[in-house]
């Protein structure tokens, strides 16, 4: 397919906004990626995480303590994703190449694939944010319609309802059916993958294999198939609402656009940092404990200007894009609260069910 393309000015909003951020690292005298208090976080994280394995796992708890553990256990996983494996990832965890890989192989070991992540998010999402055809986090087709393009059913007149449920089992699919469907089809939405290595088929198989025997073949054998089926749903539908929210607030909401290119000419109407601004929102950003917890996600913003950048640093460098997002006009979509947030998106997903 003929991807999009962003228009190009050398003297453009981006070409200040670097040079402002680049200043601030310069005279701070510090680097640009995770510090002291991100591995804290993600040596926290993952005790917290290892704790409650071994608990429900080797010293099975009664049945209500189980439920709570188990959906503590999710909400670790979701901390671990936001914060290790996201800033792993983007390369932004360290300044050592094999620290961020290892940090982005947390998701393998979670159960799903650094490869198809790196693909899926780094190159299509964040270049393409909110372009339909294209963007595979708003392609939730038939389920939900995320745009005007997207195909009507009547059963999207309620989907503003029952999101809360459907985002629940987004990890259950992306473990367990969204990676193997790459994998074999090797394209993600429209595009198609690039060739993967050897090593990257067997890090595939070998980390697909290593989750089942840790999360199912284990747990089964020291507590039983209800036990373990009991807690391994909580787990992962509380995993998988928690990932769900924190990235849908970030970009489907009223206030973000889903831009299209020229029919003719293929080409965006603004150049890429203008698009990103257009397409993405912040929220609860005054919020430490959210900060903390969804490792940065909510400085959506910042984000998505500079994915390099730890998210450590999105507090400081948000006053600098605020005021760049002045000096040149553009908007800044911010909701100060994470309910604000929430019912814009369910206002959102209300319109786009009944347009």
């Amino acid at each position: 397919m003929s991807l999009p393309r962003f228009q190009h000015q050398d003297q453009s909003f981006y070409f200040e906004l670097r040079k402002r951020i680049n200043r601030y690292f310069e005279e701070k005298g510090i680097g640009m990626t995770g510090n002291f208090s991100l591995y804290f976080k993600a040596f926290i994280l993952t005790l917290i995480l290892a704790g409650l394995y071994v608990h429900i796992c080797f010293f099975t708890p009664h049945w209500t303590l189980l439920v709570l553990e188990s959906g503590l256990m999710g909400l670790a996983i979701a901390g671990i994703g936001f914060n290790v494996m996201h800033d792993g990832g983007h390369g932004s965890f360290s300044t050592r190449p094999w620290v961020n890989k290892l940090s982005a192989y947390s998701v393998n070991v979670l159960g799903g694939n650094s490869f198809m992540w790196d693909v899926k998010h780094n190159v299509i999402h964040h270049t393409y944010t909110n372009v339909e055809g294209v963007d595979d986090d708003i392609d939730i087709e038939p389920w939900m319609r995320m745009t005007e393009n997207q195909r009507k059913f009547k059963m999207h007149r309620y989907q503003h309802i029952y999101f809360w449920a459907l985002y629940s089992f987004l990890y259950l699919l992306w473990i367990f059916v969204l990676d193997y469907q790459k994998y074999f089809k090797q394209r993600i939405g429209q595009m198609k993958i690039t060739t993967m290595k050897i090593s990257d088929h067997v890090a595939f198989w070998l980390f697909k294999v290593l989750h089942i025997f840790i999360f199912i073949v284990v747990p089964i054998y020291f507590m039983g198939w209800k036990l373990w089926l009991v807690s391994f749903l909580v787990m992962t539908l509380v995993a998988g609402f928690v990932l769900s929210i924190v990235f849908q607030l970030a970009h489907t909401v009223e206030h973000t656009s889903f831009p299209s290119p020229k029919p003719t000419s293929g080409k965006m109407e603004d150049e890429w940092a203008i698009h990103q601004l257009k397409t993405t929102a912040n929220f609860a950003t005054q919020n430490k404990i959210v900060s903390w917890f969804v490792g940065g996600l909510n400085f959506q913003i910042e984000h998505h200007l500079f994915p390099k950048i730890s998210h450590v640093h999105y507090p400081a460098i948000s006053k600098i894009i605020k005021q760049t997002c002045s000096d040149f006009g553009v908007n800044y979509v911010e909701y100060p609260r994470v309910s604000y947030a929430v019912a814009s998106h369910v206002s959102f997903l209300k319109h786009m069910g009944r347009l």
